[in-house]
């Protein structure tokens, strides 16, 4: 007879083969596993606890249930997030600590608040655009990088001194690079600092990078306490009861979550549109269709894979019970093709969210009481961006094959970067 003590199936391969299949080719992993386990399965990863992903819309709900008790999203990522975001992280801290920081956290990135930052977008937008060259085949992800870092040095960070901004704007790339490399990732806690001295490691040079990259930021920190004020998000958290370093550990985490991530679904969505010329020809001008395609385009190539819970307690799905210890999350790409939540998932279709219609399975920015708390700006940003690229550009892809994920950092990104050829609008659309 089948026991509620049962758990989730799983390949028989060492974790060091899961691990390297997994790095190789996440994707790939996560679909054979799918076809040949179902909807609940389990997989282990060298030096960490096995981890049960989950496939469908109400499993991963159930798995969401845990941030009430018995689950902590914090502790999941400390292994891979803290030495980057810090110890004071919404990213990393579980409990009243969490909800303290979140609470800080939402004024300044409601919807409301972030809709004032419309025309910065725009102004910055432009001024990146017009430096993307003509007529030649070149890697979108990076220029949309160069948009998105732009965005948080000026509109989070609040930073104007040129010299700074030139320093940061060579600093963070590297840092997000080398602190999101799997040399680092796969180092346990406890040898990442030994690793730290030896200086031709990743280890190292991300802990040069981490130092130079705070001192800009805690001189900023002190020079805006001295002067109260602005509207980016940086004067807003310092009207709030949080210590320096605890904003510090944020703006990190804005720039971690923020950064990277909205300029992969950027990479995304046109990767996507260049091969669907009917959906483009309806923007940039249709407003609830543009936001319908990013959501639709976040829905097929969501950009995070996973959001983990680290169980306190034995957590049952279905059939099966979880070990307190483990780790149990949705996988996000596979619960985006639920049939039951998505009807003809395979189809590439924004109606879903026209009409203001909502869907509780759509998680490209988590689910939970974790949903990402920068989800509005991340959204605003690429309606604003797509529009901007395409009132000044005709972008065209080099190859109509469609590019593979591949993962980058903690992101499926796509393969070639979303390769595209650029040649100027005439005449040139106005916004």
């Amino acid at each position: 007879m089948r026991r509620f003590e049962m758990l989730p199936p799983g390949p028989k391969l060492p974790s060091l083969v899961q691990t390297a299949w997994f790095m190789r080719d996440s994707p790939g992993l996560m679909e054979s596993l799918h076809r040949r386990y179902g909807p609940i399965f389990t997989a282990r990863y060298a030096g960490f606890p096995p981890e049960v992903y989950v496939t469908t819309a109400e499993l991963a709900a159930q798995v969401y249930q845990t941030d009430q008790g018995g689950g902590r999203a914090g502790e999941a990522r400390r292994d891979f997030l803290e030495h980057m975001v810090g110890a004071h992280s919404v990213l990393t801290l579980d409990g009243d600590d969490w909800w303290r920081h979140r609470k800080l956290l939402n004024p300044p990135l409601r919807a409301r608040q972030v809709a004032g930052y419309h025309d910065e977008i725009t102004a910055i937008a432009a001024e990146k655009i017009a430096t993307w060259p003509l007529g030649r085949p070149f890697a979108l992800r990076e220029r949309m990088q160069d948009i998105t870092l732009e965005i948080i040095i000026r509109l989070i960070f609040g930073i104007r001194d040129a010299g700074r901004v030139r320093r940061l704007r060579a600093l963070l790339p590297e840092l997000i690079e080398t602190g999101g490399s799997m040399q680092l990732l796969a180092l346990p806690e406890r040898l990442r600092g030994l690793a730290a001295r030896v200086p031709f490691l990743a280890s190292g040079r991300f802990v040069r990078l981490r130092a130079e990259v705070d001192t800009i930021l805690f001189d900023e920190i002190r020079r805006r306490r001295a002067t109260p004020g602005g509207t980016d998000v940086l004067g807003r958290l310092l009207e709030t009861e949080l210590g320096d370093q605890e904003i510090r550990d944020e703006l990190v985490t804005m720039l971690i979550a923020g950064h990277e991530t909205t300029a992969t679904g950027l990479a995304w969505a046109f990767e996507r549109l260049l091969r669907m010329p009917d959906i483009l020809e309806r923007l940039p001008d249709d407003e609830p269709y543009l936001d319908a395609v990013v959501k639709e385009v976040l829905r097929v190539r969501p950009v995070v894979y996973e959001a983990p819970r680290l169980l306190d307690v034995p957590l049952r799905l279905g059939e099966y019970e979880i070990p307190a210890g483990w780790y149990a999350g949705p996988y996000i790409p596979l619960v985006h093709r639920d049939p039951e939540a998505f009807p003809s998932p395979e189809e590439f279709r924004p109606e879903r969210f026209m009409d203001g219609h909502q869907n509780r399975a759509w998680m490209p920015f988590g689910g939970g009481r974790r949903f990402c708390v920068g989800a509005q700006l991340a959204l605003l940003e690429m309606r604003v961006i797509i529009r901007e690229v395409l009132n000044r550009l005709e972008l065209s892809a080099p190859d109509q094959a469609p590019e593979a994920r591949r993962l980058k950092n903690v992101t499926l990104a796509p393969a070639k970067l979303t390769r595209v050829i650029a040649r100027a609008r005439t005449p040139a659309r106005m916004p």
